[in-house]
C-alpha cells in the first residue's frame, strides 16, 4: 500500500530511515539503535525449505541509482542565514522546498544522498495525484481495484489506482527546486541549536547552517521533532517484490487492493492458526501478464509481525496461486508506525510527514496526504516569515507555533483521533472479524470510503461514516464493533473533550 518507510533489502527490521539526520548518544558516538544495519537472508520455512530459499536467492543486491543532476551547492564560506533549512530530501521535504523557494525565499535542503532515487514503491488513488497536477508522475494506472474478502466474496472498486514513477517525481521536484534557487548540502545532521530569532543546523561534516526556520522531513526517525508522550504505535509490516513471473491469475486492468483469502495456508496448520489471529493480505499491482508487484501485508498489529512470518505466508500464497517467480527486480521490507501520540504542539522545529504524525492511523497511507499538506506548510512559512520590513513578520518560537497551528488545526487533530479509534478496533480483530469489517466498509457509498482512505472526511462526516458502517455491518460485526470498540470510543471522546485550541 502507500508506504513512505520502505526499507531496502539490506536494512534491519524496525530500524527507521534517517533522511539527513544522524542520531547521536550523549557522548557523541553513534546511537546503538543504528548499528545493526546488516541483515542476513534467511530461508523461509514453509514445508519445503529449498523452495523458499530459492525465492530469496532471486533477490538482487541493493541497487542505488542516482539522478543525473548538477545540484547548486550551499556556499559554506558565505555564512549566510537562509530562510528555511530542510533536513531530509524525501517527497515531503522537496515539495516544501519547491514551494517556499517559488515565493522568493532562500532554502537549503540537507540530505546525505540528495540525488538518490527513492527506493520506495508508492501506490496512490489517481484522483489524489490528479488534484495535485502530478498525473505525469504515475508510470502505471489501473481502471479500478478489487478486494477479495474470502473465496466466495469479492468487491470491485471503480476508483482508478496508480503506481508512482519515483524517478519522474523526484526529477520533477528537483528541477523545480534548482530553477527556484534552492541550494543543497550533502550531509547528515547531528544537532540543532536554537537562538531567539534563528537556529543553527549542525552537520556531521562540521558545517553549520543558520536558518530562520528548520523543517524536519526525516520520516519516522523522530530525531528533530520532539515527543513528550509514550510512543506506542501499531505497526504495518510488509514484504514485497517486483517480479518477472511465468504468469499470474489477476486481471491486468485492475490492481488487487486486498486479498484476505487464506486457502493457501490449508497445508500449513501452524501458519493458518497464526494468520487466523493476526491476518495478512496480498496487495498486488500487475504491470503485465508476466511482470507484477506482490506484497504480503499485515495491516496493523502491536507489536508488529516478524518479517520472516510475513515472508512464509507470502511464499505459501504464491505457491497456491501458481505464481512461479523467474526473476526478482527488487524487494522491500516495509515498517510503518501507525497512530501513537502527536508531537509536542507547538515546538521550535517544524515537521512534516512521518515525523509530524501524518501517517493515516487506520491505513498506513501518507504520501498523498503529505504532498497535499506541503502547500499548507510552505504558505504558512512564507506568510509568517514575510520580509524584515513587514508588520506580519514573525521569528523564532512565534513563527514555528503559527506553522504548526496551520499544519495541525483542531479539525485535523479531531480527524486523526477518529482514525486512531479505527486503528484501535482493527488491532483487536481476527481474520474472520476483519473480513466482516471490510465487507461492510467497501459496501459504503464511495463518498465515505473514498473520503476515509484519503483523509477527506472531518468529524461531522466521520460520525455519519461510522453510523453508515454500523448499519451496513452484519449483526455479528456490529456486536464485535460494540464489544471491542467501547474502550477505544471512550478514549477517543475523552481526548476530543480535552483537546482545545
Amino acid at each position: 500500500m502507500d508506504t513512505l518507510l520502505r526499507t531496502p533489502n539490506k536494512l534491519e527490521f524496525f530500524i527507521p530511515q534517517f533522511h539527513g539526520f544522524e542520531r547521536l548518544s550523549s557522548n557523541g558516538s553513534p546511537n546503538p539503535s543504528r548499528v545493526k544495519l546488516g541483515v542476513k537472508k534467511r530461508a523461509i520455512r514453509v514445508g519445503c525449505r529449498s523452495t523458499s530459499s530459492a525465492l530469496l536467492d532471486l533477490v538482487p543486491g541493493t541497487k542505488k541509482e542516482n539522478l543525473d543532476f548538477e545540484l547548486p551547492l550551499y556556499d559554506t564560506s558565505l555564512n549566510k542565514v537562509v530562510d528555511l533549512a530542510i533536513v531530509g530530501g524525501g517527497p515531503a521535504g522537496l515539495a516544501v522546498a519547491q514551494q517556499v523557494s517559488e515565493a522568493g525565499l532562500s532554502v537549503c535542503s540537507i540530505d546525505p544522498s540528495p540525488k538518490l532515487i527513492w527506493p520506495n514503491n508508492y501506490g496512490v488513488w489517481v484522483d489524489e495525484f490528479e488534484a495535485m497536477d502530478l498525473l505525469d508522475c504515475l508510470d502505471t494506472t489501473w481502471s479500478g481495484a478489487v478486494v477479495y474478502i474470502n473465496d466466495g466474496a469479492k468487491k470491485d472498486l471503480s476508483r482508478p489506482y496508480g503506481r508512482v514513477n519515483r524517478k519522474q517525481l523526484k526529477s520533477k521536484m528537483l528541477q523545480k527546486c534548482i530553477t527556484n534557487g534552492v541550494k543543497f548540502h550533502q550531509s547528515k545532521v547531528t544537532n540543532v541549536v536554537h537562538e531567539e530569532a534563528n537556529s543553527t543546523v549542525v552537520c556531521s561534516d562540521g558545517v553549520k547552517i543558520q536558518a530562520s526556520v528548520v523543517l524536519d522531513a526525516t520520516g519516522f526517525s523522530r530525531c528533530l521533532v520532539q515527543y513528550d508522550k509514550p510512543y506506542n504505535p501499531g505497526y504495518q509490516v510488509a514484504y514485497g517484490i517486483v517480479a518477472e513471473v511465468d504468469g499470474h491469475p489477476f486481471d491486468v486492468d485492475k490492481m488487487v487492493f486486498m486479498d484476505w483469502r487464506d486457502k493457501h495456508l490449508d497445508s500449513y496448520p501452524e501458519l493458518k492458526e497464526r494468520n487466523s489471529k493476526i491476518p495478512t493480505f496480498l496487495y498486488a499491482m500487475p504491470f503485465s501478464s508476466n511482470r507484477i508487484f506482490l506484497e504480503e501485508t499485515s495491516l496493523v498489529a502491536r507489536p508488529g509481525l516478524r518479517m520472516e512470518d510475513i515472508q512464509e505466508r507470502m511464499v505459501a500464497r504464491l505457491k497456491h496461486l501458481g505464481i512461479n517467480v523467474k526473476r526478482i527486480e527488487e524487494d522491500e521490507r516495509c515498517v510503518i508506525p501507525m497512530g501513537g501520540p502527536l508531537p509536542v504542539l507547538p515546538q521550535r522545529v517544524v515537521g512534516i510527514g512521518g515525523t509530524a504524525g501524518m501517517v493515516h492511523p487506520s491505513t498506513g497511507y501518507m504520501v498523498a496526504r503529505t504532498l497535499a499538506a506541503a502547500p499548507i506548510v510552505a504558505n504558512a512559512i512564507v506568510r509568517y516569515l514575510g520580509s524584515t520590513s513587514s508588520n506580519n513578520s514573525l521569528r523564532g518560537d512565534q513563527l514555528s507555533a503559527e506553522v504548526w497551528r496551520d499544519l495541525w488545526p483542531i479539525e485535523r487533530r479531531r480527524q486523526r483521533e477518529f482514525f486512531c479509534f479505527g486503528m484501535d478496533i482493527l488491532l483487536k480483530l481476527d481474520l474472520a472479524a476483519t473480513r466482516r469489517f471490510f465487507d461492510a466498509f467497501f459496501d459504503l457509498q464511495p463518498h465515505y470510503w473514498h473520503g476515509f482512505l484519503s483523509s477527506r472526511l472531518f468529524l461531522p462526516d466521520l460520525v455519519f461514516f461510522g453510523l453508515s458502517l454500523f448499519s451496513h455491518a452484519s449483526n455479528t460485526s456490529r456486536l464485535e464493533i460494540m464489544t471491542k470498540g467501547t474502550v477505544p470510543l471512550a478514549k477517543m471522546i475523552n481526548n476530543l473533550v480535552q483537546d482545545r485550541d
